[in-house]
């Protein structure tokens, strides 16, 4: 299924947003400039248009009712079973529903755009698999060099909705320099959850490298697939950023009482780095069941949540 492409520009700055629609309404692709140089700030399969590849592999994908892993393909709340999509190697379902799936665009303008996916309206065997309905409705909106992401989640059902929600940009590296080795990364995290089997234990410990990643380190030097907490914030807004020594910046700013996670990962082929925001560590619905506090959210009938997330290039 090829792409149905939104494109999204900033005449005066010379910066474009591209979002596929029928493709969980994943902006792919942000181009901004450095002098009379274009520079591509997210990572895109060559192949992601076509429909052909994972779609939580490139751009922005979206992560809803869940981000990260549950265990297995059965998700388990209030006394019932809902059978899930295996995603990973290891056979557990990952990501949710909404980056899988064609949206709508319900409004669009020069520089904005406005999608929506209602699940048991735009994929009604949704009811089978989740224990109540939902509405995810996406904003962007393109100024400059920064890309606005708001997203609202509505509860339209006439039963309490369990959630988690996280987006997974894939930071293109280098961003103009001759080398993403020598890109430098700074993340706001105090904490590490401990994970086994890709999933978190209940455990978190302390990073005894914080002083590093608040100072900065060389993406050549960092391997990572790990789940992050007890970010740092200023006025509430939590920032992580990479710096191309030989190019531009990126940063990626949030909200930390919206989201109170945070994924990092380095894909092997070494051409971006994912920094994911996520309102609860992965698996967070099974450690809520132990007591353990990570995130799990519960949308009472007709209530909503909304939160936003900016990715602001600089040379």
């Amino acid at each position: 299924m090829a792409a149905e492409i939104v494109t999204l520009s900033d005449p005066h700055a010379g910066s474009s947003a591209q979002i596929a629609v029928n493709l969980g309404f994943n902006c792919f692709r942000l181009t901004v400039q450095n002098g009379d140089q274009p520079v591509e700030v997210l990572y895109t399969h060559p192949e992601f248009v076509s429909g052909n590849q994972r779609p939580s592999g490139s751009g922005i994908p979206i992560l809803f009712p869940f981000p990260g892993r549950i265990r297995g393909t059965t998700f388990s709340w209030e006394g019932k079973h809902y059978q899930l999509e295996a995603g990973d190697a290891l056979g557990n379902a990952i990501h949710g529903f909404a980056m899988r799936r064609p949206w709508r665009v319900v409004k669009q303008g020069a520089d904005h755009v406005v999608g929506e996916f209602h699940a048991w309206r735009d994929d009604p065997s949704l009811k089978d698999r989740w224990p109540a309905d939902f509405r995810i409705t996406a904003t962007y909106k393109l100024s400059q060099n920064r890309l606005d992401g708001t997203y609202r989640i509505d509860n339209p059902c006439d039963v309490p909705l369990p959630f988690g929600f996280g987006t997974h940009p894939y930071f293109r590296v280098p961003l103009g320099g001759p080398s993403a080795d020598t890109c430098i990364v700074w993340l706001p995290v105090t904490e590490r959850w401990v994970l086994k089997d890709m999933l978190p234990t209940g455990k978190r410990r302390p990073l005894s490298d914080t002083e590093a990643f608040d100072s900065g380190c060389r993406l050549g030097e960092l391997k990572l697939d790990d789940v992050f907490t007890g970010l740092t914030d200023i006025a509430g807004v939590t920032e992580a950023s990479i710096q191309d020594p030989g190019g531009m910046a990126v940063a990626i700013r949030w909200n930390v009482e919206q989201f109170r996670e945070c994924v990092v990962y380095t894909p092997p082929h070494r051409e971006a780095i994912c920094i994911e925001p996520l309102t609860c560590a992965p698996g967070a619905a099974a450690l809520a069941a132990r007591g353990i506090d990570a995130g799990w959210r519960v949308l009472p009938p007709g209530k909503s949540f909304e939160a936003t997330v900016t990715i602001e290039a600089t040379a």
